[in-house]
């Protein structure tokens, strides 16, 4: 019997497969945490499916997301992954990414994770709305609202309201696998 999935994810197996084994699970580590800010990050703009296809040359450019590496960037370093056709090679989103690692242990000082912080929006528990059709799914919410003004307060970059519900979603902050989802129903 053929698994019924979220209509956007029958691209191909690279799609089917993020889908199927990653997008809406709960994730608390910083480090998995930082890479999707990274790779949300440089999504903007673009598609999804362009940053899954350049996932593993972004861990590779950017050090397997070490954000305590990737915060000393020198311009050497930026120069560097700005000749990188693995990757997107947009400075402003490159340097975003120096200073929101920066950031990123900021916040991890005060919060004591940066996971603390981010799952406190939801009060540590993803939520579900139980959407039935794409159509449903919105593009920000109320939520993600509040989130992206405080992260743009604390100075992190190239995350507005629409990346981060993005966010939300690939980090299962926010559940929103259709109703009819497989993966919804395991």
């Amino acid at each position: 019997m053929e698994k019924i999935r979220c209509a956007w994810c029958e691209k191909d197996d690279l799609y089917r497969n993020y889908h199927d084994q990653e997008w809406g699970k709960p994730v608390y580590d910083d480090e998995t945490i930082f890479e999707f800010l990274v790779l949300e990050s440089f999504q903007a703009g673009l598609s999804w499916y362009t940053i899954l296809k350049k996932r593993e040359n972004f861990k590779a450019a950017f050090d397997d997301y070490n954000y305590q590496k990737i915060a000393e960037y020198s311009d050497e370093k930026v120069e560097e992954l700005m000749q990188n056709a693995g990757i997107i090679r947009n400075r402003l989103k490159i340097l975003a990414t120096i200073s929101n690692a920066k950031k990123f242990m900021e916040v991890q000082k005060e919060f004591g994770t940066f996971s603390e912080y981010i799952w406190g929006f939801v009060d540590g528990k993803p939520i579900d709305y139980g959407r039935e059709s794409l159509s449903q799914i919105p593009a920000t919410t109320e939520i993600s609202d509040a989130l992206a003004k405080d992260l743009k307060k604390r100075g992190f970059k190239f995350l507005g309201s629409t990346v981060v519900y993005a966010h939300m979603q690939a980090t299962g902050m926010v559940n929103d696998h259709l109703q009819d989802c497989w993966v919804r129903n395991q």
